[in-house]
């Protein structure tokens, strides 16, 4: 404060002498804003843009990403629940009060990333580094379409603009539609050679997830294409071909998969969200739906997976049981203290001590961001909708095995005996309950369990587009049965005081911005309505 004081004396004693113009140079070279023109390397500034994937955390902003709000929107999935009762997200409430809870993607995308991606978009095409501006719109495509889909509509139109203190909401078909747009303009970039394009130059800001591969790049952009049209298959404008095609042109095997690694060095930026040096995730513990249908306990896949030893863990029975949200451990979940599931690090449900992590719970693991069981399981539906069932059971059966096959990128503390192994894999693809023998028995029950059970963890995001997709438990116009089979919804005395008995259907925006000072549009938005968190968005209307 005494310095800005100084500073300011200083410079209106210098207005007289020099009509202002030293002053400003004064104060610019004292206070170099961040977010000037003030000219950085691009190749420093992409390794924080591609960390809001997951969880940045840098001097851009802390946590800002998706992991930490799928902290809380799992629950909404019963991917996993908190280990006491009555938690309010575990009952599908929204954030509430001055929380930022459920913002983090908010603030990766206009934040995190924001000014500074738009200035990787300026400085590389002033050097002719078309890569990096590929790889930058690449990103602002996923960011429009990943916020549009948790948030519903936002700011589109007078985003990043900085002589604005109040912005107006856009509607969804808009952002879709804006998505669409960037990815088509990042393939233009990425496709473009010559000039200052450098795979080994493009590797130093991308050392974390493609190593400089523009080819995956595309595969990603394609990617989010597939993601847009498929989250609109309640639409009468609804594409399969849109779908597929883009799928196909998207990540075909493993290796293509977009995976963020992490250093694991000495500090807990380094480090993995929900590993257990961060001890972020010691009070959460699996679902009773996935324990159900990894156990067998699933009256479409009566089948033990072998998958359950890498996605969730056993109890101290052996067995795998799960956890009923809003009732915790201690609730009234007719288990017995021993089948209490353990937490994801190996230790009792009620502790965050870690034991032996495995899969994407241990400090270093590589965190999945987009993978090619995804496309096989979105252009699986896709040709199902489309009634070309034989590609549906192909895809289908794709990518159940680029699943199993991933298991393997992750084989610490796997109990022996346990481990993924080709005949394991086998056995269960040849269960005529998992894979029909006939593209005629083919549902989209057996596709979209499979899909639910293949991005566990990692694909919360797309696995609540997916949910919400179905509202919960929509019906199989073909079986007459609910497509998430055995997944109960939560009772209306069980939900949140603010829901009014209904389902969650978004997040409110984030809070530290949008409710300090856009009220004028939150209120038109009708996001002041406590159960704003309800309403439905619009991807997912017919």
């Amino acid at each position: 404060m005494t310095k800005n004081k100084l500073l300011k004396y200083a410079c209106l004693g210098a207005i007289i002498g020099m009509l202002g113009t030293g002053c400003k140079k004064l104060i610019d070279d004292a206070y170099t804003n961040p977010n000037a023109d003030v000219e950085q390397p691009i190749e420093t500034l992409l390794p924080n843009l591609i960390s809001n994937l997951v969880n940045s955390y840098t001097a851009n902003g802390t946590n800002y990403g998706t992991v930490v709000d799928n902290y809380y929107t799992g629950r909404y999935i019963q991917y996993w629940c908190a280990n006491a009762n009555g938690n309010q997200y575990d009952k599908m409430g929204g954030a509430t009060g001055s929380s930022d809870i459920m913002g983090n993607l908010w603030a990766a995308h206009y934040y995190g990333m924001g000014q500074n991606l738009n200035k990787v978009v300026e400085w590389g095409i002033e050097q002719k580094k078309w890569d990096y501006v590929g790889v930058a719109y690449a990103l602002r495509a996923w960011g429009w379409l990943s916020l549009t889909d948790q948030y519903g509509e936002v700011v589109l139109k007078e985003a990043f603009n900085t002589s604005q203190d109040q912005f107006d909401y856009d509607s969804q078909a808009d952002v879709y539609d804006t998505a669409r747009a960037v990815a088509f303009r990042a393939l233009t970039y990425l496709n473009m050679t010559g000039d200052s394009v450098s795979a080994t130059n493009l590797a130093k800001g991308d050392a974390y997830l493609y190593n400089g591969d523009v080819n995956k790049w595309k595969k990603f952009v394609y990617g989010v294409l597939a993601r847009s049209y498929n989250h609109l298959s309640n639409k009468s404008t609804y594409q399969p071909d849109s779908v597929i095609k883009y799928a196909d042109l998207a990540m075909s095997s493993n290796e293509d998969n977009a995976i963020y690694r992490v250093a694991n060095a000495s500090t807990s930026a380094t480090k993995n969200y929900f590993g257990p040096f961060r001890a972020n995730i010691g009070s959460l513990v699996q679902g009773e739906y996935i324990a159900n249908l990894e156990s067998g306990n699933n009256t479409v896949f009566p089948v033990a997976d072998p998958r359950a030893y890498y996605l969730i863990r056993e109890n101290f029975n052996g067995t795998f049981k799960g956890i009923r949200p809003n009732y915790g451990a201690t609730g009234s979940t007719g288990l017995d203290t021993a089948d209490l599931p353990r937490n994801y690090w190996g230790g009792q449900y009620s502790s965050s001590k870690s034991l032996n992590p495995r899969y994407l719970y241990a400090d270093d693991s590589p965190w999945p961001v987009m993978t090619a069981t995804e496309m096989q399981f979105m252009k699986a539906e896709a040709a199902y909708r489309k009634g070309d069932k034989a590609t549906a059971l192909t895809a289908y059966t794709n990518a159940i095995s680029l699943s199993m096959d991933m298991m393997l990128d992750y084989p610490t503390n796997i109990p022996v005996g346990k481990e993924m192994t080709a005949t394991a894999k086998a056995t269960y693809m040849a269960n005529a309950s998992v894979v029909p023998t006939s593209a005629a028995n083919l549902t989209l029950t057996h596709i979209m369990l499979q899909k639910y059970i293949a991005m566990y963890c990692f694909g919360v995001n797309e696995v609540w587009v997916d949910m919400r997709r179905f509202h919960y438990t929509d019906l199989d116009p073909v079986t007459g049965a609910q497509v998430y089979a055995g997944w109960t919804p939560l009772s209306a005395a069980d939900l949140y005081l603010n829901n009014n008995q209904k389902l969650v259907y978004r997040c409110r925006p984030r809070y530290n911005s949008e409710y300090l000072y856009n009220i004028p549009a939150l209120t038109a938005l009708g996001a002041l309505e406590l159960d704003y968190h309800t309403k439905e968005c619009w991807f997912s209307q017919q």
